[in-house]
């Protein structure tokens, strides 16, 4: 019972120093502060039409592969090639200085070092 009395009292006095810290607090502001601007307004919710942010896309086939060329106001950052005979892969400017480097759909983007040690 007194330990459950004495927990109350140390409750009451804890909330007692955190209100007259917080009222400090209030008082104590310095000079010259300026209220916080607004937010701005929100972004208009994209339409499914927009063509301003669909990508737009040439598709180029041949005999043995199908070339998927995608850009984006008129900046062509990806191609998709599918051969005939095996897997698709793309081709990404990741930079956007038109090097395109070659990203399979697994690829994690480590490079195995295949040296050659030894020979038998």
């Amino acid at each position: 019972m007194l330990a459950s009395i004495r927990r109350l009292v140390v409750v009451l006095l804890a909330s007692l120093a955190c209100l007259g810290m917080a009222a400090a607090a209030d008082k104590a502001q310095p000079p010259g502060l300026q209220p916080v601007p607004d937010q701005p307004p929100p972004l208009p919710p994209a339409d499914a039409n927009d063509t301003a942010l669909a990508p737009q896309v040439t598709i180029i086939r041949s005999t043995d592969q199908v070339v998927e060329e995608y850009r984006i106001n008129g900046h062509l950052y990806m191609v998709k090639v599918t051969p005939s005979h095996g897997v698709p892969y793309f081709l990404i400017d990741s930079r956007g200085d038109g090097v395109f480097t070659r990203q399979q759909s697994l690829d994690n983007g480590l490079r195995v070092p295949q040296w050659v040690l030894f020979r038998f």
